[in-house]
C-alpha cells in the first residue's frame, strides 16, 4: 500500500505554506494549498483531499476550531492541526472539534511525515482489507462495514481515529488493553509512548458515547495500565 495521496495545507503564512509543500513533496505526496479560514471548507469538498493540514491561528473572525468543525459536518477526512499552541486545553479543543492529530510548531519534518502516514494508513485499511463483524454490545452498535456507530440506536458521528479506536476497545470488550496496545493499533508502533493523545481521545469519546462522561459507565480506566469498554444492556424503553 502507498502511503501518499493528496494533501490540503489550509495556512494564511506563506513561508509556512512554502515548507509544508517542500516537506510534503520531497517525500512523494500531492500538495494543494488554501490560505484562508473561510474558504477551507468548501476546498475540501471540491478538492477530495487524503489529509487536511490546519493551522488554527487566522486573522479574523474564523480560528481552526471552527474550520474543523464545518469540515466535520461533511467529511470524515483525516486532520492534523498544526499550531504553536502547547496548552492540554487547546489540544483538547482540537480534538473535540474533530481533529485527528496534533503536532506543534517548530515540528521535526520526519514527525509531521510519519503521522501524516499514521493517518492516511489507518483511513485507508478499511477500504483495503475485509471489514470485521459488527459488533453488538447492548447500548453500543459498531458497524464495521459502513462505520456507522450507535448508542441506543441513535447515530453518533465519529473522526476516523475515534472509530478505530472505539472499535478496537470495542473487539476486546470486557477486558483491559494497555496504553501500548491502543497506541500500537491506532496510531502505530511508533507511537506506543505517546499516551496524551490517547487521554485525549478517550476523553472525546466518552462525551460522545457516555450519558455523564464524568462518570463513565462504558469506556473505563484502569489506572497506570489502560482502558477497557465494559458491554451493557440495553436501557429500557
Amino acid at each position: 500500500m502507498s502511503l501518499t495521496g493528496r494533501i490540503l495545507i489550509v495556512d494564511d503564512e506563506p513561508k509556512m505554506i512554502r515548507l509544508l509543500c517542500n516537506v510534503f513533496t520531497a517525500t512523494g505526496f500531492k500538495v494543494f494549498s488554501c490560505p484562508s479560514a473561510e474558504l477551507a471548507a468548501g476546498q475540501v469538498a471540491l478538492e477530495q483531499p487524503d489529509l487536511v493540514v490546519l493551522d488554527i491561528m487566522f486573522p479574523g473572525g474564523m480560528d481552526g476550531f471552527e474550520v474543523c468543525r464545518k469540515i466535520r459536518e461533511f467529511s470524515n477526512v483525516p486532520i492534523i492541526m498544526l499550531t504553536a499552541k502547547v496548552r492540554d486545553a487547546d489540544k483538547l479543543n482540537g480534538f473535540d472539534a474533530g481533529a485527528d492529530d496534533y503536532v506543534t510548531k517548530p515540528f521535526h519534518s520526519k514527525e509531521l511525515v510519519a503521522r501524516t502516514r499514521a493517518l492516511l494508513k489507518r483511513s485507508m485499511t478499511p477500504t483495503l482489507t475485509e471489514a470485521p463483524a459488527d459488533i453488538d454490545l447492548g447500548r453500543l452498535r459498531i458497524e464495521q462495514a459502513t462505520r456507522r456507530t450507535l448508542i441506543d440506536g441513535k447515530d453518533v458521528h465519529l473522526t476516523p481515529i475515534e472509530f478505530a479506536l472505539l472499535s478496537k476497545l470495542a473487539q476486546h470488550h470486557d477486558q483491559v488493553m494497555t496504553h501500548e496496545q491502543l497506541l500500537g493499533a491506532v496510531w502505530g508502533q511508533e507511537f506506543v509512548h505517546d499516551t496524551e493523545y490517547l487521554r485525549a481521545f478517550i476523553y472525546s469519546l466518552r462525551k460522545k458515547i457516555e450519558t455523564h462522561p464524568g462518570e463513565p459507565e462504558l469506556i473505563k480506566r484502569c489506572r497506570g495500565i489502560g482502558y477497557s469498554l465494559v458491554s451493557s444492556p440495553q436501557n429500557p424503553k
